[in-house]
């Protein structure tokens, strides 16, 4: 397998202009193949329907409880990337659900919007470096 690891998003012209393509570290490397994870449903990939996480089922499903919620969201998540991202070892995954209210200046508008707060630890495993991941997305609909 090869040690080049290319930066996201491809920039093609290079190639055209028969430049090399943009490389990166392999933290990033893994940083954006955990974010196409979240990012894609279940059945989304041409070649493999079981790529992905299951956030896109939960979005919009009715939170009873939010302990559950985050529960199945992380499961589904740490599969994915024990699964899909062998890069990594000793792999946890933490989800925390939160609401959060936006105010829009100018109007007396505001909205309350559920909050999702995602940590992908682990250790790489060519160097056997300590690895974080951390993002936050919004639902319903999702975004981030």
């Amino acid at each position: 397998m090869s040690d080049i690891v290319y930066s996201k998003p491809f920039r093609f012209k290079n190639v055209l202009a028969n430049k090399e393509l943009e490389t990166t570290d392999i933290g990033k490397s893994i940083s954006y193949n955990i974010e196409l994870v979240i990012f894609t449903r279940f059945g989304e990939h041409r070649h493999n329907p079981q790529f992905g996480c299951e956030i896109w089922d939960l979005d919009f499903e009715l939170v009873i409880s939010e302990r559950i919620w985050e529960e199945k969201f992380r499961l589904s998540l740490f599969r994915s990337v024990t699964d899909y991202e062998h890069r990594l070892y000793q792999v946890e995954v933490d989800a925390k659900m939160s609401e959060v209210e936006k105010k829009f200046f100018g109007r007396n508008i505001s909205e309350i919007k559920k909050k999702v707060d995602i940590v992908v630890r682990g250790k790489m495993n060519v160097t056997g470096e300590n690895y974080l991941f951390t993002t936050s997305l919004f639902l319903s609909p999702l975004c981030s």
